[in-house]
């Protein structure tokens, strides 16, 4: 694949219009890092090899977007990777790109639900870009695929709407012819089913389970060695003939760049420009204002501020769990993607909330899209996997999750979010924002929209809330502040800190406590605990 058909460049990991690769099952990572050294990507050594899965070493155990170059994405839960991938093609589309994507997966990644539910929505889109390569040996951790899983992959996928191919996965010819017939498919996805032998020249273990999650011992290493025609003394080498293939290879990436280079030069004499992020005085100007006489929802606060943000932030793109009217997440006058049109910024996810949530990494890590997924809180369980890689990769993505509190309405307890909000809090790198008023929930959404370290999710109320006198943009940045206040500030001040729609009601209690009792009191609004602590770290 890497030697005939991907087209990238080693050094230049950022080329725009690059191919992906991603490895679905990040344990492939010794793969990973022997096709990183052998291309001459990020100037691998082999010393850095000697020190795969140790502490401290860019070879971890799985490959990690932003340590490793060429890393598309950080794959660890099987199946992930995958729906990452749905998210690049989006993106490509989007973008009006010619690269491919093109992800390897096995066996684990196809028994995990996310594989459906972000094959389905491929197959719907028909992403033509995509293309997925199955290494099918049937072999995983606790013995033979098919003692649990006798699905008919070929079957299933065709049923989603791609196309599918299979080979020999150890016929170079026919998976070269295989390779051919997939890169000419443009108007689906398409499934290569190659059936391999895992461990192939190993002569005790191969075919078995025992070569799957284990090292093969010094003496099998050594007959393989052999049995493949390699001298069973030398450890981590590579014949000069190997490396002189690879950047005689390299060496072919300039005819695909001139030609990149070219298309962007008459993009730019047509006028076509890339779309540059607004600045925080921008995006502070585009808010919009709130009646102080007139409650609302922040679901519904938040549809306003994000259609009027959607306006200045061109690369704003997502959608709901099919819960845009509860959501209220609708890009009103931007349209929605679909397979005849990918002009829209809008998304029908679908009630898939784990493939949303890493089809938004995806689209994300592409390039400079800002995607979001949203759903109602509760339901931010589903959504967690993706949260946290998005943590892991620092990649900027965006949850909005409504109906944050016991006030749901009719529906009860199954969809009363009680202990997700401290669950969403605990994950590192995550930016929480749960804002007490509509204005709250402006300035919520400009700081996730400047914040590209790492994910953000805001979280809205389904019930109406007034909006409070003295919220304050830079509180809201730093994470918490003084809202209302009463008395002179003493050691036997009572100070009340409360979030999202707590934040009125602790209000009214502390006016009673001033009114009734002259209290001295205060109100503290920390719509969010992280930029808090984080601000009070820094003192």
């Amino acid at each position: 694949l890497w030697l005939r058909h991907l087209k990238v460049d080693p050094k230049d990991t950022a080329w725009k219009n690059r191919d992906r690769l991603v490895f679905s099952g990040g344990h492939a990572s010794s793969l990973v890092y022997a096709l990183t050294h052998l291309s001459g990507t990020g100037d691998l050594k082999m010393e850095e090899l000697q020190t795969f899965r140790q502490f401290g070493s860019r070879c971890a155990g799985h490959p990690e977007r932003g340590v490793m170059p060429g890393v598309e994405v950080t794959t660890g839960p099987l199946g992930q990777g995958l729906a990452m991938g749905v998210g690049m093609a989006i993106g490509a589309k989007m973008k009006k790109r010619t690269n491919l994507t093109w992800v390897l997966c096995g066996d684990g990644d196809m028994e995990e639900g996310i594989s459906h539910e972000a094959s389905s929505l491929a197959g719907t889109l028909k992403l033509g870009g995509l293309k997925v390569i199955y290494d099918f040996n049937d072999i995983q951790i606790e013995g033979h695929v098919t003692d649990t899983n006798r699905d008919d992959a070929k079957k299933r996928f065709e049923a989603y709407g791609w196309k599918v191919f299979a080979c020999d996965g150890h016929d170079y010819d026919a998976i070269e012819r295989t390779f051919r017939k997939a890169e000419k498919i443009t108007d689906v996805p398409v499934l290569i089913i190659a059936t391999t032998v895992i461990g192939k020249g190993a002569p005790t273990k191969a075919g078995t389970h025992g070569c799957h999650g284990a090292p093969l011992g010094a003496e099998e290493v050594a007959a393989t060695k052999k049995a493949l025609g390699f001298d069973p003394e030398k450890s981590f080498f590579v014949p000069q003939e190997v490396y002189d293939v690879f950047a005689a290879r390299a060496a072919l990436c300039h005819r695909w760049r001139n030609k990149d280079a070219k298309a962007e030069k008459d993009a730019a004499k047509a006028g076509v420009v890339e779309s540059v992020s607004p600045t925080r005085e921008q995006l502070l100007a585009a808010l919009p204002k709130f009646d102080p006489a007139k409650p609302i929802a922040t679901r519904a606060a938040n549809k306003k501020v994000m259609n009027a943000l959607a306006d200045v932030f061109p690369e704003l793109v997502g959608g709901s769990a099919d819960l845009e009217g509860s959501n209220k997440t609708g890009l009103t006058k931007y349209g929605w993607v679909s397979a005849q049109d990918f002009s829209g910024r809008n998304f029908h996810w679908g009630v898939r909330e784990l493939a949303m949530s890493s089809v938004v990494n995806g689209i994300t890590a592409y390039e400079n899209f800002r995607a979001f997924g949203a759903t109602f809180f509760v339901f931010s369980d589903y959504c967690r996997p993706a949260i946290r890689l998005a943590a892991i990769m620092n990649v900027p993505s965006i949850w909005v999750f409504s109906h944050d509190s016991f006030y749901v309405g009719e529906d009860g307890p199954t969809h009363e979010p009680i202990e997700q909000l401290a669950a969403m809090r605990t994950m590192p790198n995550v930016t929480t924002f749960r804002p007490a008023d509509a204005t709250e929930t402006g300035y919520a959404w400009v700081e996730m929209l400047l914040n590209t370290k790492g994910p953000s999710c805001i979280m809205t109320t389904r019930q109406n809330l007034p909006i409070l006198e003295g919220t304050s943009y830079e509180g809201v940045k730093k994470g918490g502040y003084v809202i209302w206040q009463a008395g002179r500030q003493t050691e036997e001040t009572v100070v009340i800190v409360a979030t999202g729609s707590e934040v009125a009601i602790a209000i009214e209690a502390a006016k009673r406590l001033w009114d009734e009792r002259q209290k001295s009191v205060r109100v503290v609004s920390m719509p969010s605990v992280e930029r808090f602590l984080a601000a009070a770290c820094t003192y």
